[in-house]
């Protein structure tokens, strides 16, 4: 078989049997393939398309590409939670804790931010201590012990996405369905969860900007879920706006424990509730409303917030810093971005509101890029709130003074603001399963 001939059926657009896509993946792994022909056939791929079945085998080839976890060990039902990526998307070290608190464990490998979207793991970090690489023994030993460990992705752990995926970053061939579903599937089955619940965002600062791609995207995910024999179930949500009022890693952390205690955002604490939710429903942990209930008395009596707590000494994280959030440095430069007429903030690109807290520090335009965990933003007014001339919209945080004026130009001209108030679109905008 020939890597040449490979691209050139895809090219016309004919189908890529198993064996050849298999090829294709293990050759690129092994460094037998090299970069300038994977590079053609994905951008066949981008043109081209693939059907559902290549689309599966391409997870799968992927799954299959390295380590697959093994948590037979853990005692329990598994579920895990995928966010395909958005603006102040905290909801994991939200809806985990709730989760685990509950009674189901969660073994998660999550990602760093890129780009416009933030990561979980760069969350974590940002608290003084926390190790977000923990062998696998003791790993397992923490989910059994308190019900929940949050860790990156081992480099063992579907290589060939992690090949793929920085070759599609610079060659523009990011934004293609089956390149994407067999990048987010192909790392989720390759850990051995039970359940899993995707949270694929819709919107301005969504990698799908329509309610139509979104869907199309997550019935693709679900199906492969199935197939592997996966119970799943994909929530739509809105990411029109940010979620909640923080962007930025301490500052999402801050907000993320106000929102355990229920002190958070109202956005933000009932997309949780609803994530959390169908979690558990789909663990079978009861009916949807019993589920619902559970969820918002672990709120209530603290046991959500104490499960947090644990799970950060457990992996060698300053509690104290969670139980006071108040020891989390700020950043030595501020500055408030101020609206320039009156109206109703009818529309932003949320896109860009990422875009400008990356300017401050608090993302990376390239893997190797350090992060400034102070920095970010505190949005004070949002979708559907009314202003006047001078009025605070968002404050910036910074140790970096010169890149305050073009995160403020930015923040300005990605926020619109009209004479009559916008229709606010709910934050679940459907459900695939």
């Amino acid at each position: 078989m020939r890597m040449v001939d490979v691209i050139r059926k895809k090219r016309d657009g004919q189908e890529l049997t198993k064996d050849e896509i298999d090829f294709f993946i293990k050759g690129y792994v092994e460094g037998q393939i090299p970069d300038y022909q994977v590079s053609a056939l994905l951008m066949a791929i981008f043109y081209k398309g693939m059907n559902d079945r290549e689309t599966a085998d391409l997870t799968f080839a992927i799954r299959d590409s390295g380590e697959r976890l093994d948590f037979s060990n853990v005692n329990g039902i598994r579920v895990d939670k995928h966010s395909t990526g958005g603006v102040g998307d905290k909801t994991s070290l939200v809806v985990a804790p709730i989760v685990a608190s509950l009674g189901v464990k969660v073994a998660k490998m999550s990602g760093r931010g890129l780009g416009h979207t933030g990561g979980t793991i760069d969350k974590l970090e940002a608290i003084p201590g926390f190790n977000t690489e923990i062998e696998e023994k003791k790993f397992i030993d923490i989910v059994n012990d308190i019900g929940i460990c949050i860790v990156g992705q081992s480099k063992e752990l579907a290589p060939a996405d992690k090949k793929l995926y920085a070759l599609r970053d610079v060659t523009s061939t990011v934004d293609s369905l089956p390149l994407i579903v067999s990048s987010i599937m192909g790392k989720k089955l390759a850990a051995d969860d039970d359940c899993i619940v995707l949270d694929v965002k819709s919107g301005s600062g969504a990698l799908c900007k329509t309610v139509e791609e979104s869907k199309k995207l997550a019935k693709s995910m679900v199906d492969i879920g199935n197939r592997a024999g996966k119970a799943m179930r994909a929530l739509i949500t809105d990411m029109d706006r940010p979620l909640g009022n923080a962007i930025g890693n301490s500052l999402e952390v801050i907000e993320a424990v106000k929102t355990l205690k229920g002190e958070g955002p109202k956005d933000l604490e009932d997309l949780c509730v609803i994530l959390a939710t169908n979690m558990l429903s789909l663990a079978k942990v009861g009916t949807y409303d019993e589920c619902k209930l559970k969820v918002k008395e672990a709120i209530a009596n603290g046991s959500a917030f104490d499960t947090f707590v644990k799970m950060v000494e457990a992996q060698g994280g300053d509690s104290s810093f969670i139980k006071d959030v108040s020891k989390f440095s700020v950043a030595p430069y501020t500055k408030e971005v101020k609206a320039d007429k009156e109206g109703f903030i009818c529309q932003v690109d949320t896109e860009k509101y990422g875009m400008a807290s990356v300017i401050l520090g608090a993302g990376r335009n390239r893997k190797e890029d350090n992060i400034d965990y102070s920095a970010g933003i505190m949005l004070n007014k949002k979708t559907g709130d009314y202003v006047y001339p001078g009025d605070v919209i968002a404050t910036l945080y910074t140790s970096n003074e010169s890149s305050l004026a073009e995160a403020n130009n930015m923040l300005l001209l990605s926020t619109k603001i009209c004479k009559e108030p916008p229709i606010v679109r709910p934050l679940v905008l459907g459900i695939v399963q």
